[in-house]
Formats: structure tokens, C-alpha cells, sequence
């Protein structure tokens, strides 16, 4: 369900189970232990975006609850048809200059 991605010369997926084994192996505890670190760190990411509509973590990014106003849209079934997308709250992610540089 959750999923990183880091862009090279080949599109490369990092799943939650490889991110868990990749923190046991670097932190030297069991995939059990790393596991419940990295869905405490998520829980407490969303937790925290739904109630102070931001988490900044300094180096790595902002996950942050924005507002998208309603907007007419097509649909994609019959082109010649507009539909009314409603008003939404959705979550972005903002990289911090620390993972910018190491991307690039």
C-alpha cells in the first residue's frame, strides 16, 4: 500500500516490506521491530497531517492537507460530457532541499 519510488537510469519501486527489511539490515534489529517502527512513523505522519494539516521534517519534506476547489471536468467515457469534480481535501508532498540534492 505504501510505496516509495527513487528515479535513476531504470524506474526502480521500494515497497514497505523492502523498506522494512532495508531498516533492520542498516539498524541491526529484526524485520518485527522495524516493522512497528516504520507503521509508527506512518501512523504518526498521518495522524498528524489530519490534525495540524502539516508535517514538516526537516531535510526530507512537507506532507501537507491542501484544499482543491471544485472544478468541471470531461469524462473520460464520453469526452463530449462535463461532469462537476467536487471540492476536496487531498495530501501533497513536498521535498525538502536535502532529498532534492540527493535525487539529483
Amino acid at each position: 500500500m505504501y510505496e516509495v519510488l527513487f528515479i535513476s537510469y531504470l524506474l526502480v519501486l521500494m515497497t514497505k516490506t523492502a523498506l522494512i527489511a532495508s531498516l533492520a539490515e542498516e539498524l541491526g534489529v529484526s524485520k518485527k521491530l522495524a516493522a512497528e517502527l516504520v507503521n509508527a512513523f506512518i501512523d504518526t505522519v498521518m495522524n498528524g497531517v489530519k490534525k495540524e494539516g502539516e508535517v514538516r521534517i526537516q531535510g526530507f519534506g512537507t506532507f501537507k492537507a491542501s484544499k482543491r476547489k471544485a472544478r468541471e471536468g470531461v469524462n473520460p467515457q464520453n469526452p463530449s460530457q462535463k461532469i462537476k469534480i467536487p471540492a476536496m481535501k487531498v495530501v501533497t508532498f513536498k521535498a525538502g532541499s536535502e532529498f532534492k540534492a540527493m535525487v539529483k
